[in-house]
């Protein structure tokens, strides 16, 4: 998930399109604000995204899946030239 600053900064962008004079409209504009906070987090976890660090340890855990495949490939072809 997204970290806080991130949702605490769009949601800003998109309430700064909303003009606020004093009181009652800079009320309405926070609770627009928080609104905004609460659906893009709802948006986003919808996507299932994960965070940088479970992407790289899942990279890291590829990277060394192909390189046992890798090795047992040659192993299988060394044994074969073997017999042949």
């Amino acid at each position: 998930m997204l970290p806080n600053e991130l949702f605490n900064t769009l949601a800003a962008q998109l309430t700064q399109a909303i003009p606020g004079a004093s009181g009652a409209a800079k009320m309405a504009q926070e609770e627009i604000h928080n609104n905004i906070k609460v659906i893009l987090s709802s948006a986003l976890n919808k996507l299932e995204l994960v965070t940088r660090e479970e992407f790289d340890a899942q990279t890291e855990v590829l990277h060394r899946s192909r390189e046992m495949i890798e090795a047992l490939e040659k192993r299988v072809s060394d044994l074969e030239q073997k017999d042949a």
